[in-house]
């Protein structure tokens, strides 16, 4: 059996299989678009039988109003379940939007946008909301039973749904299942993989060489006392990493205290991520803020982690997205005279010259390259046009 079904259940479907060794292949097959879509479902589904080269038996069909990528991707899990061929993948549904761009390690990751990977409904228009990153999960809030269901999902819409600019990542699962997370996917169109509960080098390395030639970055996400203790050796790990990210609920968990709004328990080990991510060029994510009707709550933490270091947040809500990026945009003021220093160090370039003034004050290299990552962060938020300098 593969998918969910139910009364109240909309936009999935289930799917039974009975194999036999003759007779073709039957439909048991009820489906609540019936008359719109109902022929041109079954002959999807034989379509992809046959492309699975699944001759004989019964499928048994519940359609509550599944897209057709989630048509595909539940069958493709029913039938590597069935023939025991865990390299059998269906062909997806053509893409909606353009060609997915190239992985890129320096971009915006001021929102990353969490989105249960067996739950295909919250994928649908995510990318609408803005978020710099959508998560497709496979990991905490993917029920074990239903972790090979989740595979197939997320494959299907990675290589179908519209995600927009966003940057496309996938948790993973620990141990031999993330490594059978990363086989599944193979073939799928994704910019990061995100390790869940690293807490050695040794785990990168080894997530690094099962990757091969693939052309995908990293974000540890550190979740243990010891995990921040090794995060400086975990930070250099591989050239794929890009970010390190924090799990507290976990890391709280195993420290044995409360998670507190404050997070004073949780400082040092903010403040060890974020020196082991800088030390060797990444950036440091902060873990997710949970409450979602406290937007205020929400500010403030955002607040807080931009000011020691944070460059990015977790997302469990699109309606946290905007707020996230207002709070780690620079203000007017710090936009204005980042541009003026900015231009000020253009020219002094130009002219060869080694300082860099403004006005009757000399700049020192510090503050001209707060001052461009001031401006590189306006024009990520919209504050400044691309060609601001005409």
């Amino acid at each position: 059996m593969s998918g969910r079904r139910g009364d109240k259940l909309r936009g999935d479907v289930w799917y039974g299989f009975t194999p036999a060794s003759s007779g073709g292949i039957e439909l048991d097959f009820y489906s609540r678009l019936d008359g719109m879509y109902g022929d041109s479902t079954r002959e999807l589904l034989r379509g992809l039988l046959a492309e699975a080269g699944i001759e004989h038996g019964l499928l048994s069909v519940n359609d509550a109003g599944a897209y057709p990528f989630l048509l595909r991707a539940r069958l493709e899990s029913l039938l590597i379940r069935v023939t025991g061929n865990q390299d059998l993948r269906l062909s997806p549904e053509p893409p909606l939007g353009a060609a997915m761009s190239a992985p890129r390690r320096e971009r915006a990751r001021r929102s990353r946008l969490y989105l249960p990977g067996n739950e295909s409904k919250y994928m649908l228009n995510a990318a609408v909301h803005g978020p710099d990153a959508v998560i497709l999960d496979l990991e905490d809030s993917v029920a074990p039973s239903a972790k090979e269901d989740a595979r197939a999902v997320i494959r299907h819409a990675l290589f179908h749904l519209d995600w927009q600019d966003c940057e496309r990542m996938v948790r993973i699962n620990q141990g031999a299942m993330g490594f059978s997370d990363l086989a599944y996917l193979a073939d799928t169109p994704l910019h990061l993989i995100l390790v869940p509960k690293v807490e050695t080098a040794e785990e990168m390395h080894v997530i690094d060489q099962a990757l091969g030639e693939r052309d995908v970055l990293l974000m540890p996400i550190i979740e243990s006392a010891k995990g921040v203790m090794n995060a400086m050796e975990i930070a250099s790990a591989s050239p794929r990493n890009v970010a390190l990210t924090l799990g507290l609920e976990d890391l709280t968990a195993d420290l044995g205290v409360v998670k507190t709004t404050g997070g004073h328990e949780t400082s040092w080990a903010c403040s060890q991520v974020i020196y082991a991510a800088k030390a060797h060029g990444l950036q440091a994510i902060d873990s997710v803020y949970g409450n979602v009707a406290d937007e205020e709550g929400l500010r403030a933490s955002v607040q807080e982690a931009k000011a020691i270091g944070f460059e990015g947040k977790g997302c469990v809500h699109p309606r946290q997205i905007k707020v996230i990026h207002e709070e780690f945009a620079p203000t007017t003021a710090q936009v204005e005279r980042a541009g003026k220093i900015a231009l000020a160090f253009e020219k002094a370039e130009k002219q060869g010259l080694g300082v860099v003034s403004l006005g009757s004050k000399m700049i020192d290299p510090p503050v001209v390259k707060r001052a461009l990552k001031t401006v590189a962060d306006a024009i990520d938020a919209g504050l400044l046009a691309l060609n601001w300098r005409d």
